[in-house]
Parts: structure tokens; sequence; C-alpha cells
């Protein structure tokens, strides 16, 4: 009886080793790739899912902009030829029921005439009708096609007013603006094209500003190294159409003191500031000779523009010293809008793409720690 329970034992161990070896891991195998299956449908769905608008605006971890680059990476400069600028004739008109406003600023101007206090002079400026952009055929390199309007700095002030209840209690933001496109809207209100550039010394330093607390639009706010508005009086001869790069020289030469020969110029980027609808050519400009000191002391000496600035930082023009310094705590929420993207492209252009990026992501993990 021993042998043959010995021999059952046996047979039933090597039968039960049979049955895992040929049911119990395949079945375990299989059940396995059931549930990795499942697991990987059910992410796949979950991307599926997930949509995103294809125009963001500018952002770097914390610090997020209402600036859209349209046009320009950073790594290549857009060359001026490749701008082409038409003036239509015909000047910008308000609404009806925005026209009111435009006579509130000018009666509120001729108040403070009278009271002897500094008005606000109603410029000649432009308005951006559209801003298209195409490629070249053969090497698909970018041509700018920009088309203005007349208007001046009372319709920029009435336009600016896009939070204001209407008669019909809409405001024009809601009327007239579609959160879906927004390089789409009306061109009175896009009163507003300028160029900012940042500029560095020839030591290697940043330049930044902050805004005066005087002026009318974003007081005290830090700023593009230069911030240069494009007048229709000044920056058009005649009936011919504005030059960009000659704007950015005139807003070097008056909020610097820097000759054109003292520095190179390229045009890096078409940005829009999606919430107040202001256009800019975002500019990259290296100083030849001048250092971070010789600068001081030449803007010591004078500035025609110097109102419009109460404090100027120079930065070290280094990947991970500028994200450091844009993410300050006590500058995080203080950026013009338009400043961000221009000193990222800066970046981007003096050090090509993915330095800058290693750099903002190894930041941004030590602020996460």
């Amino acid at each position: 009886m021993g042998g043959i329970d010995l021999a059952n034992g046996v047979v039933g161990a090597v039968l039960g080793m049979l049955v895992a070896v040929l049911f119990q891991d395949p079945i375990q195998n299989s059940w396995y790739r059931l549930r990795t299956r499942s697991r990987s449908a059910v992410r796949n769905r979950r991307r599926r899912e997930e949509s995103s608008p294809a125009w963001r605006t500018f952002s770097l971890g914390p610090l997020h902009t209402s600036a859209l680059i349209v046009e320009g990476d950073g790594e290549s400069s857009i060359p001026a030829q490749a701008v082409y600028i038409q003036v239509l004739d015909q000047e910008i008109e308000l609404p009806f029921d925005m026209a009111d406003w435009w006579v509130e600023i000018e009666e509120e101007n001729t108040r403070l005439r009278a009271e002897g206090r500094a008005p606000l002079w109603n410029g000649p400026r432009y308005a951006v009708e559209t801003l298209d952009i195409s490629r070249t055929a053969l090497e698909e390199k970018p041509e700018i096609h920009l088309r203005l309007r007349p208007t001046d700095y009372y319709t920029f002030l009435a336009a600016q007013q896009l939070d204001r209840r209407l008669p019909d209690g809409t405001t024009p933001r809601s009327r007239y603006l579609d959160p879906g496109d927004p390089l789409r809207a009306p061109a009175f209100l896009q009163c507003s094209l300028a160029v900012n550039i940042a500029v560095v010394t020839a030591d290697d330093m940043l330049v930044v500003s902050r805004r005066s607390n005087h002026v009318r639009m974003a007081p005290g706010v830090w700023n593009s190294s230069v911030n240069e508005g494009m007048s229709r009086h000044i920056d058009s001869s005649g009936r011919s159409a504005p030059d960009l790069y000659a704007v950015a020289r005139r807003g070097m030469r008056e909020e610097l003191s820097i000759e054109p020969h003292e520095y190179t110029l390229e045009l890096l980027a078409f940005v829009l500031d999606i919430e107040k609808r202001h256009w800019s050519a975002h500019f990259y400009a290296r100083l030849k000779d001048l250092t971070c000191a010789g600068l001081q002391e030449r803007m010591s000496r004078g500035v025609a523009d110097r109102w419009e600035h109460q404090t100027i930082d120079f930065v070290p023009f280094r990947p991970s010293a500028v994200i450091k310094y844009m993410l300050r705590a006590d500058r995080i929420h203080l950026w013009a809008p338009l400043a961000p993207a221009l000193f990222h492209l800066a970046l981007v252009h003096a050090y090509s793409r993915t330095p800058v990026e290693r750099a903002g992501a190894q930041i941004l993990r030590r602020m996460a720690d």
C-alpha cells in the first residue's frame, strides 16, 4: 500500500505540475495581458479625449502672460525685406456707441490744459487692419504682410476700455472679439503697434526697464529694454509706409541714447497681447563696444525719454540668470505682458532652444522641490 500511495503521490505531483504548465501560466499571462491592454486602452482613450487650442499665450512655469507669439521662434531672425507694410487711406472710426468715449477723453484733456496741468497729446498713430503670414515657395522663409490704417491716440485710449459696458449691456470684448480666434479683431480695437527690443551690452548684461508711475498705460511694470510706439507723424515720411527697423533705431536713440552704428539689430518675432490687443515687433539688439558701465555713464549725460522709466536693471545674459530673474517673487506678477516672451526669444536666439529649455526645466524643478 505504501508503494501505491507513493506512486499516486508522485503521479499527482507530476499531473499538478503538468496542469500548471499547461493552464495556470497561460491563464496568468492572459490575465496580465488583459489588464495591461485595459490600462493602455484607458490611457489612450484619455489621450484621444484631450484637446488644446492651437494658439497658446507665452508661459514659463508659474509665469503666465497674454502674449501670443504669432510668428518667430527666436532661432531665426526675420529679414527686413521679408516685411511688407501697406498703409490704407481710410481712417479708423469708432462704432457709434463708443464714439462718446473719445469725446470724454478730449474733454478731460481740455480741462487739464485749462488747469495748467499736462494733457495727453492726441498724436497720430496706426491701427493694425491685418497681419498675414506666408512662406516663400522654395526656402519656406517667412513673409509678413502688414496692413495699417490711420488713427489717433484718443481712439486708442477709447478702444482700451474693452470691458466697459455699452448701452445694451455688452462690452467691446464680448461683442467684437472671438475667444476662439485671437487673431481676428476689428481694426479699431487694434490701435497699438510698437517695437520692443531686448538690449544686451558688450559685456553680456541684459537691460530691463521699469516703466514710470507717470505714464498713462501700464505704469510701474517691468518691461523690455526699449518700448517704442509707432508714430504716423514721425515714422512715415509723406505717404510712405513706416519701417519697423527705423522705429526700433529711434527707440534706441530716444530711450537709451545709443546710435545705430553702436549695435546690431535683428527682428525676431511678431507678438500680440490678446488681452489689450497690442501688436509688437520683437527685436534683439547687441551692443558692439558699450558695456553696462559705459551705458550707465552715457545715460547720465541725458536721455530724451528719461521720464518713461523709473528703474533700469542689468541682468547677466545667461539662460539660468535671466529665467531666475523673470520668475523672482517681486517680478513675476509685475511684468508687462510682452516682455517675458521677448527675453525668452532673445535667449533662444543667442544660445539656441535646447540649452534655454534645459535651464528653464532645471529651475522649475528646483522651485517645485
